[in-house]
């Protein structure tokens, strides 16, 4: 009886499934840290962004006060609204 799933043949694709995620995983946790004393500059980028979805400057302010040096990176390296919303 011959195994349904050949292992030696799935092994590469395996890996390679395994790596690619990896990978991509990797690429979208790392940004460069920006400190909270550039939260002016983040809040602004943000909210050239995300345009009438902004919320107001006060809340954005607080957001980025509250947000590790990774997550206002994030946003930094943002271009899109939804690359944002991903970002906390």
């Amino acid at each position: 009886m011959s195994p349904i799933f050949n292992i030696r043949k799935a092994t590469p694709l395996i890996l390679l499934t395994l790596a690619t995620f990896t990978a991509l995983l990797s690429a979208c946790s790392n940004y460069d840290p920006v400190p909270v004393e550039k939260c002016n500059e983040v809040v602004k980028h943000a909210r050239k962004v995300l345009g009438s979805m902004a919320p107001d400057s006060r809340t954005m302010m607080a957001d980025c006060k509250a947000a590790s040096d990774s997550e206002r990176g994030c946003v930094m390296a943002a271009s899109k609204k939804g690359a944002i919303a991903q970002c906390m």
